[in-house]
């Protein structure tokens, strides 16, 4: 998957003039190029890289009909193919096209949050489904905002790096040490920001938690700010409905805080559950939306560490940060 990304991003003057080039042609045209385009690369890719993500698929969701797996294979491409499309050629025009492009369910929890906050700021909380790119731009033309992403790689850079330039700001989970990173965040939180936190990242050095079930690693950011600073959660999901079309969904705020009568590292662990449950439910409703369907069995713990149990007593988490960045 990366290496076909990189293949299309690598070379920026060639993506200008491209650009450039597509920019006459109507957008039910271009529309309708993505979709063959899609279809092509869905037939192409059958034979191996499909195989891994529809191995992938009744793994983690069970066993479906062929027919249900190959809808669903086919809309995973379709939504890579567009997302691309849409981050290279279409990007600089959001201003423009968004209003026409994205259906917006549940923005008054936004400025609910908001007043919640009481003088803070607020976490959106969400999966890597649809154009998560897209949408991180739409909150920050509503808010100031900052996400953690992972820029390191050569081969994502370019598409970062397009967004950082129109005003998206972020910070890098691979060149930001942990606790610089998480004083950052507390800092833009404490003084009203927003955070867009995708919480499926993942890493090797990031802490235990479960996911469909499975031991993992997920990012505890969420989990620390909203237990530790008292700020509101606003669950979030994007997915296409048709072309260029896509519907966002901002749920009501959540209070992690009030859940838990501390915030030490046991709570921090379960409040990272009730977060990684709630990207299971968007996965489940949206597979074909999520975009690690071809590298998410890379995910796993094995060996020993695989059998942990999650309790108060026994916790799947990480070093503790919460002390140190207290300052």
């Amino acid at each position: 998957m990366y290496e076909w990304i990189a293949k299309l991003t690598l070379n920026e003057c060639r993506l200008h003039r491209i650009e450039r080039v597509l920019r006459v042609f109507p957008m039910w045209m271009m529309s309708a190029a993505c979709t063959m385009l899609a279809f092509a690369l869905y037939r192409v890719f059958r034979k191996g890289f499909l195989k891994r993500v529809e191995h992938n698929l009744i793994d983690l969701l069970g066993a479906m009909p062929k027919s249900s797996l190959k809808v669903i294979s086919k809309h995973y491409v379709q939504n890579i193919v567009y997302t691309l499309y849409e981050i290279l050629f279409l990007s600089v025009r959001l201003k423009e096209l968004h209003a026409s492009h994205f259906d917006v369910q549940g923005e008054e929890h936004l400025q609910e949050a908001q007043r919640q906050a009481k003088g803070k700021g607020f976490i959106v909380y969400a999966p890597h489904v649809g154009n998560f790119f897209n949408y991180y731009w739409y909150l920050t033309q509503k808010f100031d905002c900052l996400t953690v992403a992972s820029a390191g790689s050569p081969e994502l850079k370019p598409l970062y790096m397009k967004f950082a330039a129109m005003g998206c700001n972020g910070l890098d989970y691979d060149s930001v040490p942990p606790l610089a990173l998480y004083r950052t965040l507390k800092k833009h939180v404490q003084s009203g920001g927003v955070i867009f936190i995708l919480g499926d990242f993942w890493r090797p050095t990031f802490p235990l938690s479960r996911l469909f079930g499975r031991l993992t690693r997920t990012p505890e950011g969420a989990a620390m700010l909203a237990l530790e600073h008292h700020v509101p959660v606003v669950p979030f999901y994007g997915f296409r409905l048709k072309g260029f079309k896509h519907r966002l969904v901002f749920g009501s705020p959540i209070h992690i805080h009030e859940q838990f009568e501390r915030s030490g590292r046991s709570e921090r662990a379960e409040a990272n559950l009730l977060l990684n449950a709630f990207m299971e439910r968007v996965i489940r409703e949206q597979p074909s939306a999520w975009f690690y369907w071809f590298n998410v069995h890379e995910r796993w713990e094995r060996g020993p560490s695989a059998t942990a149990v999650t309790t108060r007593d026994d916790v799947i988490g990480s070093i503790d940060l919460t002390t140190e960045a207290a300052g």
